[in-house]
């Protein structure tokens, strides 16, 4: 009885005219025939896909050995995952690694949609509250401090952090974020803050040092910071929106705003410093970002590895151009030197606001301070420009432009 062989789904060898004699052959792995013993004769009906065969071998035209099948199987065994693979792609079902390239796509798409929906809505919320200024923005800012305050007690508390240091006890980072919150309206009511502050260091201080156990140096130290980091900072925002009470008599939008609302003397130099100082910084984070990815290519430290020096200067201009067109629109300060001095000011307060969490957040071993905010993260991520710069802005206006009130 005549054998068969059908060869279906797999690449043909080629064979050469003078490769079809009548001597015995044996199959090489290379593809070539050699000579070997004979064997019975195999009819042989070559097939690609179904059952319908091309033309036949005559008995005689080859003799092949037993081992035909299996060399052929193995001739070429990666064309057989590529035939498996445009198999699947046939059958409509997508390959792992194309799921996992939509499935990141849509993640990012997501992720931008949530940043750019709840970054307009906190930018709303917080130019509200700046334009009411007095209790309505110094009670939003102690809401964001408290938070701000719990997030980075948290990360003191975390794993990355704590492998090696001591860690405060929990009551301890508890109390100090509520005295954090409450800095913001003591500097409102008393107009300084210094009093409040060394009171609430010296209370904390010996709480830590009469807990039970063994008191650590770096349990002192960690609160002691977030007092500074999350408490005091904060409140120069308060004294340079709220206590810079001179009227800015030049500017053309206060000649214009509704006697309901406060008339023109509600547009003071507090508040027309605070949102110069926070345009600046939103632009100096969107054109550093925008200006990194586009051409970022040399890092501007280990600390934060996206951030570039192409994206840091293109920051630099584009806070430095916003604080001088702000300037001519609300006529404060009354020089462009003067604005620009201001613009470089706040662009350094930011990025070293920046790098200050960043640091924090990689001895943490985190990504974010949190997932408060949907596409930010946590209050810490939004605000930790800020933290630095209100300091900066007060000390100019107040030292630097006292005589352009």
């Amino acid at each position: 009885m005549a054998s068969f062989i059908e060869i279906s789904r797999y690449n043909l060898i080629p064979l050469s005219v003078t490769s079809l004699c009548g001597c015995p052959c044996r199959l090489l792995s290379n593809g070539t025939l050699s000579r070997s013993r004979r064997t019975p004769k195999l009819k042989l009906n070559l097939v690609f896909h179904g059952s319908e065969r091309l033309f036949r071998v005559p008995p005689t035209s080859i003799y092949v050995s037993r081992r035909l099948i299996t060399a052929v199987a193995r001739a070429e065994p990666e064309s057989i995952d590529k035939i498996k693979a445009n198999e699947e792609i046939d059958k409509g079902h997508e390959l792992p690694v194309a799921k996992d390239s939509l499935s990141e796509l849509q993640h990012k798409s997501s992720q931008l949609r949530k940043r750019v929906v709840f970054g307009f809505g906190i930018g709303i919320s917080v130019g509200g509250a700046v334009l009411a200024g007095g209790w309505v923005f110094t009670v939003a800012l102690a809401a964001a401090v408290l938070l701000g305050a719990r997030e980075y007690f948290k990360l003191v508390r975390s794993r990355g952090i704590t492998a090696g240091m001591t860690p405060p006890p929990r009551y301890v980072s508890r109390v100090c974020s509520v005295i954090c919150a409450l800095m913001p309206i003591l500097t409102l009511y008393f107009g300084n803050i210094d009093i409040s502050v060394t009171s609430a260091a010296f209370v904390v201080a010996m709480a830590l040092l009469m807990q039970r156990g063994n008191p650590r140096f770096a349990q002192l130290s960690s609160t002691m910071f977030g007092l500074f980091y999350c408490g005091y900072l904060p409140c120069f925002w308060v004294k340079l929106r709220c206590g810079l009470a001179a009227p800015a008599l030049n500017t053309r939008i206060g000649a214009g705003w509704p006697y309901l609302l406060g008339g023109q003397d509600h547009w003071t130099v507090g508040l027309v410093a605070t949102l110069i100082s926070f345009s600046s910084i939103i632009a100096a984070d969107t054109y550093a970002f925008l200006g990194g990815k586009a051409i970022g290519r040399t890092p501007l430290t280990n600390i934060s590895p996206k951030k570039t020096w192409e994206g840091a200067i293109v920051g630099l201009g584009g806070c430095i151009a916003t604080s001088v067109v702000l300037s001519k629109i609300l006529s404060w300060p009354a020089s462009l030197l003067s604005a620009i001095a201001f613009g470089i000011l706040n662009f350094f307060g930011s990025v070293f606001g920046d790098l200050t969490e960043s640091m924090i957040k990689r001895d943490a071993g985190v990504k974010d301070s949190g997932s408060l905010i949907p596409g930010h993260g946590g209050i810490l991520d939004r605000v930790d420009s800020y933290m630095f710069t209100g300091a900066l802005a007060y000390s100019f206006v107040k030292i630097i432009l006292p005589h352009k009130f």
